[in-house]
């Protein structure tokens, strides 16, 4: 998949609105209503929006100026034209939450065993928003590997890159395994907890755990406050991010109408075309390649099962 101007950076608005007097930058840390964004120098300043409705999310591009009382903070004027967006869930309550990817890292492990509904609707997300994702397995040298490897079959049968590996926090794995799958990106980072996301960060940013102490602090008037997101730069040259979204639980995929999920499935879309009714759901009706294809072998029999759950749920009225 193409990635705009060949680096990390977040294209930018080439459409002909005029923000005379007013500054660019990134948006790299947001918490409620305040944002951090970095300057085109490098500087990072607290941001507002203007109006009641906050809609920066972390790898936008913005326009800001400052406040009219001056000072060390700004007012954000416009979001510049996104590449994509991905929105995160809780319950009913869909959240945009990161912006301008060039990919996902889908961090898993052997143990604790890792959901396939989280990872289905990680896959579904971003093949919609068109970002590519790797999945990374971790702790391979654990007794399940095999079984793990098993259920990963038909993701990688549908194109998706698996890299396997065992990150402990005294070992170099992360430099010399992860660091070149990040190389020129910017790249979210997901994995349920226990999976080792954690040591992989602390790993390759040593000074995480102070950078988000005085973002938090910064943007929550002095209480430390875990943010919804962060961005981090991994070389001095900002060609090279990686976004933690700490304490995400599931993607939010309430944009996608259930009609519509079999197009962000390859192993289903791809028996679409030959069902005997063009508006199959793929669950009951006569004549159903989907269904063909699973007593066929062709399609796990869980990825159905996945894609039933989730059409339910998308076919659920939105209070």
């Amino acid at each position: 998949m193409k990635r705009a101007h060949g680096g990390s950076r977040p294209a930018r608005n080439k459409g002909p609105v005029s923000h005379e007097g007013t500054h660019g930058g990134l948006v790299v840390a947001t918490h409620g209503r305040h944002v951090m964004v970095e300057d085109d120098a490098g500087q990072r300043l607290i941001c507002h929006p203007r109006g009641k409705k906050s809609e920066a999310v972390v790898g936008d591009r913005v326009r800001w100026h400052h406040t009219l009382e001056g000072g060390d903070e700004g007012v954000i004027v416009a979001v510049e034209e996104r590449r994509n967006l991905l929105w995160r869930q809780d319950e009913w309550r869909s959240k945009s939450f990161a912006a301008n990817l060039d990919q996902l890292l889908m961090w898993i492990a052997v143990e604790p065993v890792f959901s396939e509904m989280q990872l289905t609707r990680a896959l579904i997300a971003a093949r919609s928003a068109d970002i590519p994702v790797t999945i990374v397995l971790n702790k391979v040298d654990l007794p399940g590997a095999d079984t793990a490897r098993a259920r990963l079959k038909p993701y990688a049968a549908m194109g998706y890159p698996v890299v396997e590996l065992s990150l402990t926090s005294d070992t170099d794995v992360a430099r010399t395994q992860v660091l070149p799958l990040l190389q020129d990106k910017a790249t979210l980072v997901l994995g349920p907890s226990g999976a080792g996301k954690s040591t992989l960060i602390n790993t390759l940013l040593p000074d995480a755990r102070a950078v988000v102490g005085e973002i938090s602090q910064a943007l929550n008037s002095g209480r430390h406050t875990t943010t919804s997101s962060l961005w981090y730069w991994l070389d001095e040259a900002h060609q090279s991010a990686v976004i933690d979204s700490p304490g995400f639980q599931e993607f939010g995929l309430h944009h996608i109408p259930a009609t519509e999920l079999t197009r962000w499935m390859p192993d289903l879309g791809a028996h679409v075309a030959n069902c005997r009714f063009h508006n199959c759901t793929h669950r009951q009706e006569p004549g159903c390649a989907v269904q063909a294809a699973v007593e066929r072998g062709e399609i796990s029999p869980i990825r159905l099962s996945l894609y039933t759950d989730l059409f339910d749920e998308l076919s659920q009225p939105r209070w």
